[in-house]
């Protein structure tokens, strides 16, 4: 299914994981991409696969951890690849670890890429589709901001926090003609699992695939401007690993 319209929608974490497949199932509906993570070498690599489609696709290598300067990248950007009007926050990082044994810092990096980089995003964003009274802001959450696991307790609080930040923005917006989606995917295999921040064994075979979620974003956003999903929550047939 293709778009009308020759949307272009900006990705972050668009390297890998959600983020990569999001971007390729995005290009072959026809929509052109700017691709945002710290990794040009992976994100070129997801370009020229997504450019195949024949979509235009940007590269733009942003450190979205380096919070203070996110908004002004993302503005940057925004401003030199206008109009975008579909903005996927998928970038994230996983984490796991006891309240107690959490450290301040590795708490505030939790809070920091999962929510306020987030935040920054979109308020780099939200001006241009103010201007064009149009716009789709998907934020991909977690089931872990419904649900607490042990030893997630950052984690969990940050995609809660992603959550309420979502629910404040599509009430503010609506008005505005601009949709605000939240997607919280249950156990997806991603690289998520191999990163050094994340200590759990859990059969991945029985997980999500990244290409499943992406389909479920692809869908929200496909939807005619007079409807939207806001609360999405995709869960493994397996149920909560």
């Amino acid at each position: 299914m293709t778009l009308n319209l020759n949307h272009r929608a900006l990705i972050t974490g668009a390297s890998s994981g959600i983020g990569r497949a999001t971007a390729l199932a995005f290009a072959k509906a026809g929509i052109d991409l700017v691709l945002v993570s710290r990794n040009q070498s992976k994100l070129e690599a997801v370009a020229a696969e997504a450019t195949q489609a024949g979509v235009e696709v940007w590269v733009c290598p942003v450190d979205l951890a380096a919070i203070a300067q996110v908004k002004d990248e993302i503005s940057r950007i925004a401003e030199r690849h206008s109009p975008i009007d579909i903005l996927i926050n998928s970038a994230g990082v996983g984490y796991t670890g006891s309240v107690l044994e959490t450290s301040l810092e590795d708490w505030q990096q939790v809070m920091n890429l999962n929510l306020t980089s987030v935040f920054q995003c979109i308020q780099a964003i939200l001006p241009g589709m103010r201007d064009r009274q149009l716009g789709t802001i998907v934020n991909v959450a977690s089931v872990a901001a419904y649900q607490s696991f042990p030893n997630w307790g950052a984690y969990s609080v940050s995609k809660a926090g992603l959550l309420a930040l979502s629910k404040t923005l599509a009430a503010e917006e609506r008005a505005n003609g601009i949709r605000v989606v939240t997607v919280s995917p249950g156990s997806v295999n991603t690289p998520l699992w191999d990163t050094e921040f994340v200590h759990a064994d859990f059969d991945r075979s029985k997980m999500l695939t990244p290409e499943t979620v992406a389909q479920s974003i692809l869908h929200t956003v496909l939807l005619p401007a007079q409807a939207v999903i806001e609360e999405l929550t995709l869960m493994p047939s397996a149920g909560a690993l």
